[in-house]
């Protein structure tokens, strides 16, 4: 799809129109991160922060929008060459398309120090205060906050080929179809419940992970206090999902978006018309 949507600990959302290339969002909005910076056109990729939001345009430009206390919005010059985006608690990121990555926005953790070298990327992953890159050659590199050794790949560090990140808690797809969890385990958020096969993408909330089946069902595990784990009927059809703090999303084959979860600023309630993402 070439879309990729990480709400970790957001409380806005944002879903991408395919047709149009505009962002329709929804939830929180003390910062204005559901407001869409005008013109809403040319969007090929989207990521949400707690309070900020990030649009990947057409020409490979990023605009970003919300809380920008720490500067997570002022995104670094030469704006341009970007083909993924993703989006920390208080820190942005842009994966360039040489394979490298700039990171931008609040760093007490060293969350925006790229460790060298900074080259041969193909994907990350942004978590509350740590990040994943994932290499050509199927290692993931990890930075920034380790106090749950969140930063420490299991053996061996090979055949990955995605990558997801909640707070503390890292997520790893091999290419055989498993996923390999570390980190935070307090809610069981690293257990991947059996059988542990047949996963084609991956995700992460706050405290709780989600994997997509290759039949299009989800599982979700971990902190389930707002039913984020559970998956409503029918669980068929997805072609994608993702976490936020305690809520969950996926995206239907059919261009629907489905949410469950906490909705406490209506981050579970997806906009008439629901389709076309």
């Amino acid at each position: 799809i070439g879309i990729i949507l990480l709400f970790i600990g957001a409380s806005n959302i944002s879903g991408f129109k395919t047709q149009s290339g505009t962002i329709i969002a929804w939830g929180y909005n003390e910062y204005g991160q559901c407001e869409v910076p005008e013109p809403n056109t040319d969007f090929i990729a989207i990521a949400a922060g707690e309070r900020h939001s990030l649009g990947l345009k057409t020409g490979g430009s990023i605009i970003a929008w919300g809380y920008n206390e720490y500067g997570q919005c002022e995104v670094p010059e030469p704006n341009s060459d970007f083909i993924e985006i993703a989006a920390g608690i208080m820190h942005s990121l842009g994966l360039k398309v040489d394979g490298s990555i700039i990171a931008w926005g609040r760093n007490i953790s060293g969350e925006c120090n790229v460790p060298e070298p900074n080259s041969d990327f193909i994907a990350f992953a942004a978590g509350v205060m740590h990040n994943l890159g994932l290499k050509s050659n199927g290692s993931i590199v990890a930075w920034g906050t380790n106090s749950l050794g969140e930063c420490d790949i299991p053996e061996p560090n090979s055949d990955f080929i995605a990558v997801a990140a909640g707070e503390g808690l890292s997520l790893g797809l091999k290419s055989n179809g498993s996923i390999i969890v570390w980190g935070d385990n307090e809610y069981g958020q690293c257990e991947v419940p059996e059988p542990n096969t047949d996963f084609i993408a991956i995700a992460a909330g706050e405290k709780h992970s989600l994997g997509l089946k290759a039949n299009g069902s989800i599982v979700a595990w971990g902190y389930n206090s707002f039913g984020e784990c559970n998956i409503p009927e029918p669980n068929a059809d997805f072609i994608k999902t993702d976490g936020g703090a305690h809520h969950s999303l996926g995206l239907k084959a059919n261009g629907s978006i489905v949410a469950w979860g906490r909705n406490i600023w209506g981050e579970c309630n997806v906009p008439e018309q629901n389709k076309g993402f």
